[in-house]
């Protein structure tokens, strides 16, 4: 599709931030609008599941969030979103770990199951007094062809706040990484489902570049 087309068509997108009850949902949904583009926060199926392009932020526990998500059934929403009308999701920190078959935090929990994949603690981190483990701008090595780096560094910089990983070595493709005391996975992309362990709208341009290249990608 024409890249004018493109652009006309995300003016009128449906863009939904999902309120799961744990997530910075402000700062997402101030990156979107800043970007020009009106967002809904919402946990509502109907609004989840008709929506253009989801984007489900969060922090904290996984094993809560997942709770949450399961008895608000936005897992049913999403899932008829992708699977049914063929949308686009972008996962950011906790959202994206969530993907993930499974998280071992705070006792464990199935996540979501659209990437493959065991959510745990960092085997090995340069600061273990620390409680956050990872904080801070860190390099995310991502390949040219990563639809959400478009027009962005191979090596670009973006904030992250975490203590859980997906481990980076069963994924040979679709992933970029990063590296702190061992290699994880700091983003995902595939055919609809997308994902970040940084937070895009805490990564100022870099950010802002990366957010709207998923509603590109969501428009057209």
């Amino acid at each position: 599709m024409a890249p004018n087309v493109c652009r006309a068509i995300i003016a009128a997108m449906r863009v939904v931030v999902v309120n799961y009850g744990m997530g910075n949902l402000g700062s997402v949904t101030n990156a979107v609008e800043f970007l020009g583009i009106t967002a809904s926060v919402t946990s509502g199926h109907k609004e989840i599941a008709n929506a253009d392009a989801i984007i489900l932020p969060g922090v904290g526990s996984f094993r809560v969030a997942m709770n949450n998500i399961r008895q608000l059934g936005i897992d049913d929403a999403i899932r008829e979103a992708i699977n049914v009308r063929e949308k686009k999701l972008l996962g950011i920190c906790l959202g994206f770990q969530m993907l993930a078959e499974f998280g071992a935090e705070d006792g464990g929990s199935a996540g979501l199951g659209y990437i493959k994949g065991r959510v745990s603690q960092f085997d090995s981190i340069p600061n273990a007094n620390s409680k956050t483990l990872h904080i801070g701008f860190n390099q995310v090595r991502h390949s040219r062809d990563m639809p959400l780096f478009k027009g962005l560094r191979p090596d670009s910089h973006f904030y992250f706040v975490h203590s859980q990983r997906l481990p980076a070595e069963s994924f040979s493709d679709n992933v970029a990484t990063t590296e702190y005391g061992e290699k994880f996975v700091s983003a995902y992309s595939d055919d609809k489902i997308f994902g970040t362990q940084f937070h895009p709208e805490k990564s100022q341009t870099n950010g802002l570049i990366l957010i709207k290249n998923f509603l590109n990608i969501a428009s057209c």
